[in-house]
């Protein structure tokens, strides 16, 4: 039986076999080629592993053979709509196990968001060590051998070097099917609760071939697993949360318990760009936002190349003084404004220093507002320094524990998320902030990685960690329900936790606490792969008596996401300072058309070492784009970009040396000076 749910430019096909086996036979942005149709055994649907069961594979570290593809059989499904989207909800049995796969297709957007849910309907416990949440075999579809037809694109991330694709081949990856029998894999894997400090939760795999790219991303705000593989002459991708393996994952469930695993989304497309632009559109059917936050504000946060979690009575007021100058709308106070000395391993009370704030914090946020800006906070409710009192006072269960002891890193314990008290907490806090401050704006940061997970109220480390990163996300849904006007950032460390788990429900992502401007411009260019441009928070922080050109890359940098001043706006020069007033000006004309922009890259994605990088987005009135001149000898670029009229204009900075060219194909763009930037438009 063949079942077809084509829709959207995706093709996606489904087949029950003579052994009742459900098999995912296609999934593409093309139909299949009836020459190319797949023989062999693909993966069934729902490969779940179930503990003490054989995996029937000469499968070395790969997840291949688990016991789903073999007992589980196709029982019915099902169709169900709302708001905009459709769900197949394919439900399948062994008679043990009851497991229903998940494809979720939303309207207008080429690709499904995927999940797997396991019912125990025996007498006996059933335990799990693998959950899919999305599993395909075919991407090799073509006549050219898989060296050569496959390019892998892999999102390096860590702190200050956030968003770092590296494209390479199956053989440059140890991948050779001129060698029988593999047992290689390409396996990408997170382990804790930053779920982005080693690479993003997301990934490309494209067969150039056949011209189709599958785009990923895994949304967990913890750990999680990717890995391609061969199996027989075949290409897979498989998706997952956490699992036994690599993650110290496993769950056992009692009769009538049920596990519903981690969310996953795979997006098709000819290309990258094609690809990353139903991915684009995907995200934003899946977040959180409010009426405050989709205005798009220009928001000051006074903390990078700034006063460095300095605040006092003193020095905000200056600096609240030049923000509502540049045209910040929100203005927010950083770390350091509850500690009279360290501020690291004291932190978990949320009281104002009397030290720093001697009138009181309210006055600072008073202040704020009479300057027409809208007052923030820095917290970082997820943590408790190791000498806050608090610390001392509260059971071990409100902390992450393993073999018996308190968790720490950094100086700080974990809070459990799941435990009432924590969650009394950290909803008292938030509620004087807002009801008592006057805060319409938290940054919420998270600086430390606790590891595996924790062995409170957990059949494993991994099932802790779980089960505490769903308990987080519920806990802050419940605190924009109760303050629905509260505009929410996610940070962790900049971009350590870069994850649409998190960005479902936050409304923006600080993208890196990079602090090299130069630096920031190729993490700036790249973020749009990570994160939405309507969420993507870039720094923009001229330090002291910047030069004009580095006054603008600054601006450049954020200009065409989510700007995010900061920087030692009291010590630039007059030419300086009128510069960042432009920029936000200008930015305040367009930024409207953010949120419906889709990015492309006409000269590929930014890398370290390039000459010029170009971040370009097709807007309601036209191309957007922004090039950056790095630090090179050459002048010009020439930059494949269709303009159908072929009329191209530089928008900021006004006063700018910048010779443009442009014909209904290419624009060339020649800047005087290395290390500088023009934001241009194309009509």
């Amino acid at each position: 039986m063949i079942l077809d749910f084509s829709k959207n430019g995706l093709y996606l096909v489904f087949e029950v076999d003579e052994k009742e086996r459900l098999l995912l036979k296609h999934f593409s942005c093309k139909k299949q080629d009836p020459e190319l149709v797949k023989s062999g055994t693909p993966f069934a649907v729902g490969d779940v592993h179930v503990t003490g069961e054989d995996q029937d594979d000469h499968h070395g570290g790969k997840h291949t053979g688990h016991s789903g593809t073999r007992s589980l059989r196709y029982v019915s499904h099902k169709i169900v709509e709302c708001n905009g989207c459709e769900t197949i909800e394919f439900l399948m049995t062994d008679g043990r196990m009851n497991v229903t796969a998940y494809y979720q297709i939303f309207d207008g957007v080429a690709g499904v968001r995927s999940w797997t849910k396991v019912e125990n309907i025996s007498q006996e416990p059933l335990g799990l060590e693998y959950v899919p949440s999305f599993s395909y075999v075919g991407i090799n579809e073509g006549k050219l051998p898989n060296e050569e037809s496959i390019r892998v694109y892999i999102p390096h991330s860590s702190a200050n070097r956030d968003v770092d694709w590296q494209e390479t081949s199956l053989m440059q990856l140890g991948y050779d099917r001129r060698l029988a029998g593999s047992c290689k894999r390409i396996t990408v894997s997170n382990s804790g609760t930053w779920s982005a400090k080693d690479h993003l939760p997301m990934g490309v795999i494209s067969n150039v071939e056949a011209a189709n790219t599958f785009y990923f991303q895994i949304e967990n705000n913890g750990s999680w697993q990717w890995e391609i593989g061969d199996q027989g002459v075949h290409i897979y991708l498989k998706l997952s949360g956490p699992c036994e393996r690599e993650n110290h994952w496993n769950k056992e469930l009692k009769p009538g318990e049920s596990f519903e695993g981690v969310k996953a989304a795979v997006m098709v497309g000819a290309d990258f760009d094609e690809a990353l632009a139903e991915m684009t559109k995907y995200r934003r059917k899946i977040i959180h936002n409010n009426p405050e936050n989709a205005a798009m504000p220009v928001i000051f946060n006074d903390y990078m190349n700034c006063l460095g979690a300095r605040p006092t009575e003193e020095n905000e007021p200056p600096i609240i003084d030049l923000a509502a100058e540049a045209g910040a709308e929100y203005y927010c106070m950083d770390a350091g404004w509850y500690a009279d000395g360290n501020w690291w391993d004291t932190v978990g009370e949320w009281q104002p220093s009397a030290g720093r704030f001697p009138h009181g914090i309210h006055r600072i946020f008073d202040y704020v507002r009479e300057k027409g800006m809208v007052p923030g906070i820095w917290l970082e409710i997820e943590v408790m320094g190791v000498n806050c009192p608090l610390a001392k006072q509260w059971p071990d269960e409100c902390f992450f524990m393993r073999h018996g002891k308190r968790v720490i890193d950094h100086g700080r314990y974990q809070l459990d998320f799941r435990h009432p008290m924590v969650r009394a907490h950290a909803d008292a806090t938030i509620d004087r902030v807002i009801n008592e401050y006057g805060v319409g704006y938290i940054k919420m940061d998270y600086n430390i990685d606790a590891g595996v997970g924790t062995e409170v109220d957990a059949d494993s480390f991994g099932d802790g960690l779980l089960e505490h990163n769903r308990a987080y996300l519920d806990w802050i849904r419940n605190v924009l329900k109760r303050h629905p006007s509260l505009i929410l950032e996610c940070c962790s460390s900049g971009g350590m936790r870069m994850d649409y788990a998190m960005l479902s429900v936050g409304h923006l992502q600080s993208v890196s606490d990079q602090t090299n401007y130069l630096v920031n411009a190729i993490l700036a260019a790249g973020a749009p792969t990570a994160v939405l441009p309507e969420q993507g928070a870039i720094w923009s922080y001229p330090k002291e008596q910047f030069s004009d050109d580095g006054v603008v890359v600054n601006m450049v940098n954020s200009m065409l996401q989510r700007i995010h001043l900061s920087g030692k706006i009291w010590d630039q020069t007059e030419s300086g300072m009128e510069l960042i007033k432009e920029g936000v000006a200008c930015y305040k004309t367009y930024r409207h058309e953010i949120p419906t922009s889709i990015p492309f890259y006409p000269l590929g994605l930014p890398t370290y070492g390039a000459d010029f990088m170009c971040l370009a987005f097709k807007c309601d009135s036209g191309v957007r784009m922004a090039v950056w001149r790095m630090n090179t000898e050459k002048k010009t670029v020439i930059i494949p970009v269709a303009s159908e009229k072929g009329v191209a204009k530089v928008i900021y900075p006004k006063k700018n040396e910048c010779v443009l060219s442009a014909t209904k194909d290419t624009l060339t763009v020649t800047l005087k000076n290395p290390n500088s930037a023009v934001l241009i438009e194309l009509a």
